[in-house]
């Protein structure tokens, strides 16, 4: 059976080979991402994310990477992002908080560079994280009152929500000229004092999500009551923002 890489250095030469075959002059470049470029990858625990960027003539052609996909599968890789330089360079109005959590931490594997040029507008992540944080909310208090108070419906609530509200709190840094800490709960800290919100629901919700901490049924209700009225709070800092 296929293992985790220890370090994800080590598959990079397979990797760049496999989708090299399948796509040849199409594919411009292989990105890694996420917990592997940051540096804190767990093998056997942490997922390894690529970003291909591909011709538009490449792109057309997804359904040659089905086997290579799912071998990877194997080894602890997700399914890679898979977009063409248009995409990119058209979509940073639409996706400026995304764009912004890759180009944090990346390392450029094959290929050329395309992230090293992109500009993250201001204005565009405000209103994204206005958008995510007003639409989380509905969905958070949707999410809660189909649980029906159940502690296994309630950590899923949390599990879901959490590393959004972390991604969006990354981008209120941003916002606000503040150092992003690589760390999850530093940057729930930061946010926190940054915006005036109570972090105490956060950490404690992330703890949770960690495996860390658990919380009897009550406790648990209690504190996710906490976490959406802090939501709705930040939804109102993020909408002054805008003046």
């Amino acid at each position: 059976m296929a293992k985790a890489p220890k370090r994800p250095e080590y598959i990079f030469p397979e990797f760049t080979e496999d989708y090299q075959k399948i796509y040849g002059d199409d594919l411009l470049s292989i990105v890694l991402y996420g917990s592997g470029a940051r540096g804190d990858y767990i093998p056997g625990r942490s997922d390894l994310n690529f970003l291909l960027v591909l011709t538009e003539e490449g792109i057309k052609g997804l359904h040659r990477a089905f086997k290579v996909v799912a071998k990877w599968h194997r080894r602890r890789v997700t399914t890679p992002l898979f977009m063409t330089e248009e995409y990119i360079t058209t979509s940073l109005d639409t996706f400026p908080l995304e764009f912004l959590n890759i180009k944090r931490h990346y390392r450029l594997v094959w290929g050329e560079d395309h992230l090293a040029k992109i500009k993250i507008h201001r204005e565009y992540l405000r209103l994204q994280c206005e958008r995510e944080v007003k639409g989380k909310l509905l969905q958070l208090r949707e999410a809660y009152l189909s649980s029906e108070g159940r502690k296994r419906g309630l950590v899923s609530v949390v599990s879901q929500s959490i590393t959004a509200f972390i991604s969006i709190f990354q981008g209120i840094l941003y916002l606000c000229d503040r150092e992003i800490p690589d760390q999850r709960a530093e940057v729930i800290s930061k946010a926190a004092a940054e915006t005036g919100l109570d972090e105490g629901p956060f950490s404690r919700l992330l703890q949770v999500k960690e495996g860390i901490t658990k919380f009897p049924v009550k406790e648990m209700e209690t504190l996710m009551e906490s976490y959406i009225e802090e939501v709705r709070r930040l939804a109102f800092w993020v909408d002054k923002l805008k003046s």
